[in-house]
C-alpha cells in the first residue's frame, strides 16, 4: 500500500462516484478503478458498494476513511516540519561556548536574536573549554560553539573568527602595577612576576602566545596556576595569587579586587572570538544559525569602526 492508493480512496469516498473522482484526479476512470480493486484486494475486504448512481462506503470503508483522513494528515504535517527544517526554521541546535566566550556580550545576544528570529529553533546551550567544544563539533555531539583561540583545527571543522578584542592584564587590586591605570603596560614591566593562567591543554592560544612574547624578550615569569575556566582564573587574580591576561570583555569581572590595564601597543595581544562548525553540517537551523552569528559579528565590526 501506498500513499497515493489512500488519496484515490478518499477522493473516490468524497465523489461517491469513480469517474468524477478520476476527473478531480486528473486520470482515466479504469486505472482508478483497478487500484481501489488492488487495495480492496491488499486488504481482504470491500470498501465501496457500487451502484448505477455511484459507490457507497462499506463499514470498512467508513473505518479506512478515517485512519487514511489521519495518516494523510500526519504526512502532510511530517513533510511541512521536514521542509522547514531543510529551510532552518525549526529543529533542535547544540551550541557550545568557552566561559570567556561567554563573556562577551555578543553570546547572549545571537543567542536571544536567535530565538526572536527563530522561534521554531530549539538551542541546547553548554560551557566547555576549546579543547572539548572542538572535540563535540567534529563528533557531531555539538552543532557549533563559540570559543576563543582553536586549540586544534581537525579537517572538516571551520573555524570563523567573527571579533576581535584587545588583551588586558589583570591585576591584583594591592600589586604594583595596579597603581598606574592609565598607562599601559610594557612587556619588560612583568620580569618576575607570577602569572595565573588557564589551563594551557585546554585553551592555549592566548596565554601560549604571552608566555611566547615573554621568552623572546628575555621576561622571566612564573606559572603559579593553571585553571580549566576563565572566571577561576580571574577569581584566582581576585585572591592575589598572581598576574593574568583576560579578554577585554571579562573587564567587569571583580571590580574591587581586580584593576584591568592595556598593553603596550608593541605587546600586540589580542582575543578573538571564534565561531566553529562543521564544514559539511551547516545545513538546517544550525545553517540559520550560523548565519546569524555571521550577520550579527558584522554589524558590530561595522559599529566599532
Amino acid at each position: 500500500m501506498e500513499l497515493r492508493h489512500l488519496r484515490y480512496f478518499l477522493a473516490v469516498a468524497d465523489a461517491g462516484h469513480i469517474t468524477r473522482a478520476a476527473e478531480l484526479l486528473g486520470m482515466q476512470q479504469p486505472p482508478l478503478s483497478q487500484q481501489i480493486r488492488a487495495l480492496e484486494q491488499e486488504l481482504g475486504i470491500a470498501l465501496f458498494r457500487r451502484h448505477p448512481k455511484g459507490v457507497d462506503l462499506t463499514d470498512a470503508g467508513l473505518e479506512l476513511r478515517d485512519e487514511a483522513t489521519r495518516l494523510l494528515a500526519d504526512f502532510h504535517a511530517m513533510r511541512d516540519r521536514m521542509q522547514a527544517f531543510a529551510r532552518g526554521e525549526r529543529g533542535r541546535i547544540h551550541v557550545g561556548f568557552t566561559s570567556s566566550a561567554a563573556a562577551h556580550a555578543f553570546t547572549p545576544e545571537v543567542l536571544r536574536l536567535c530565538r526572536s528570529q527563530h522561534p521554531g529553533i530549539a538551542l541546547d546551550v553548554s560551557e566547555n573549554n576549546a579543547a572539548e567544544i572542538t572535540e563535540a563539533v567534529q563528533a557531531g555531539r555539538m552543532h557549533c560553539g563559540f570559543l576563543r583561540v582553536p586549540v586544534a583545527q581537525p579537517p572538516g571543522l571551520a573555524f570563523e573568527t567573527l571579533l576581535q578584542e584587545p588583551a588586558l592584564l589583570a591585576i591584583p587590586v594591592d600589586h604594583r602595577l595596579a597603581r598606574e591605570h592609565a598607562r599601559p603596560v610594557a612587556l619588560r614591566q612583568l620580569d618576575g612576576e607570577r602569572l595565573v593562567l588557564v589551563r594551557r591543554a585546554g585553551a592555549p592560544g592566548l596565554y601560549a602566545n604571552l608566555l611566547a612574547l615573554c621568552a623572546q624578550q628575555g621576561v622571566r615569569v612564573e606559572v603559579a596556576a593553571e585553571v580549566e575556566r576563565m572566571m577561576t582564573n580571574v577569581n584566582l587574580v581576585a585572591a592575589g595569587v598572581g598576574l593574568s591576561i583576560v579578554p577585554a570583555s571579562v573587564r567587569g569581572a571583580h571590580p574591587e579586587a581586580v584593576v584591568y590595564r592595556a598593553f603596550a601597543p608593541a605587546v600586540r595581544l589580542c582575543a578573538p572570538l571564534t565561531l566553529v562548525y562543521r564544514q559539511a553540517g551547516s545545513e538546517g537551523p544550525a545553517g540559520s544559525f550560523i548565519a546569524l552569528a555571521r550577520g550579527l559579528a558584522q554589524r558590530h565590526r561595522g559599529q566599532d569602526r
